[in-house]
């Protein structure tokens, strides 16, 4: 696969921001450059995150969940859905999506497992739910609960394409005791408006932030777990936020299907 290094990624400049070695000077150049406006957009991708480890944590562990959709998987990092899921429970299945040729470059990273468990990864667009869910249910039983995440990935879909609709097509076939967690930047901060238009000007596909309300309107049909749709930092924390630190312009919820 050719991959151009002189244009920024947005999936290289999300690796930037956590840390990461997968990006090149372009990226970094971007990532350095919406930094400068809205400083906050590393926590952000940090925080993010904490919440995807601590979400999984909570469904392989007291959840009991041992299979898990991975929608929108982003190029490997450090704590991965597997690498937390089979920490807890080496039997866990996961199955990682996205249609970034990029990512599916690194896709090697994300196929590791145990022994008793299992990894897979769909190229495909969450906008064509028919087929993840026929290629998912290769790997995935249906007629047991799964969880459902999609991190950071419902912003990358415009409004013209109903996300709304989107996610209730994928989440239809689960069965009962099955689980949805949702994280996205959020329009909650002028300065954060600015650096996105920013970053959208800068990389290929836009990204659309939302209202706190149009979040947890994602979650229609699940009852949603304590303490319900909040700012990413504060999803059952392990430590208290620091004072100091404003609140992250990006909310995330975790839902049951009863």
């Amino acid at each position: 696969m050719d991959i151009d290094s002189s244009k920024a990624h947005s999936a290289r400049v999300w690796n930037f921001w956590l840390g990461g070695k997968d990006w090149y000077a372009s990226d970094r150049d971007a990532g350095e450059q919406i930094t400068r406006v809205y400083p906050g957009i590393v926590r952000t991708a940090r925080y993010q995150r904490m919440f995807l480890a601590r979400a999984v944590r909570f469904l392989a562990g007291e959840a009991g969940i041992r299979q898990f959709l991975d929608l929108g998987t982003g190029l490997p990092t450090v704590d991965n859905t597997h690498e937390v899921a089979q920490r807890v429970a080496p039997d866990s299945k996961i199955v990682y999506v996205d249609n970034d040729p990029l990512v599916l470059a690194h896709a090697r990273a994300l196929l590791t497992s145990t022994p008793e468990g299992r990894t897979a990864y769909i190229d495909a667009d969450v906008r064509t739910p028919e087929r993840v869910l026929e290629q998912a249910a290769e790997v995935l039983d249906f007629s047991r609960p799964i969880a459902v995440t999609m991190l950071g990935i419902l912003g990358h879909i415009p409004d013209e394409d109903r996300p709304g609709d989107l996610v209730r097509q994928l989440v239809a076939p689960l069965t009962p005791g099955s689980y949805l967690a949702i994280s996205d930047g959020t329009n909650t901060n002028d300065t954060l408006n600015a650096a996105t238009d920013n970053y959208n000007a800068r990389l290929a596909g836009d990204y659309t932030l939302r209202s706190p309300d149009e979040v947890r309107e994602f979650f229609d049909g699940f009852e949603l777990l304590e303490p319900g749709v909040v700012t990413i930092e504060s999803w059952r924390p392990e430590l208290p936020p620091l004072k100091e630190e404003p609140p992250v312009d990006a909310y995330c919820g975790l839902g049951i299907k009863r």
